[in-house]
């Protein structure tokens, strides 16, 4: 949530938060909120499934806006082998084979 206006955030801190990601801009004093939300969604749509983390926007020496953008991937989903199947969870399982993990042999370290 943004408390002060766009613009204030930069000139006063360096950056605004927009969504969750931090902004900063660099030699674009006249940048607005809705240009950098603009930047931002072209991104995003780039990388849907990846968190956006930080998003530097600058003038570039040909005159273009330069873009530099951090991300986060999603988090690891660990794969299992359970009855057969490659499962990363049971969510997919119908019921008879929910029963069969169920009623399996569980081995754990602290048997042994």
């Amino acid at each position: 949530m943004i408390t002060a206006d766009f613009e204030t955030q930069i000139a006063v801190y360096g950056f605004a938060e927009i969504d969750g990601t931090k902004i900063t801009v660099n030699g674009l004093p006249d940048m607005t909120e809705d240009e950098a939300r603009a930047y931002l969604k072209i991104i995003k749509e780039q990388y849907p499934q990846d968190i956006i983390t930080s998003l530097e926007i600058g003038y570039a020496e040909d005159g273009n806006v330069d873009l530099s953008y951090t991300i986060k991937p999603p988090p690891f989903q660990r794969i299992r082998r359970i009855t057969g199947y490659l499962v990363g969870t049971l969510d997919r399982f119908n019921n008879a084979k929910r029963k069969e993990e169920s009623q399996r042999v569980k081995h754990s370290i602290e048997n042994l």
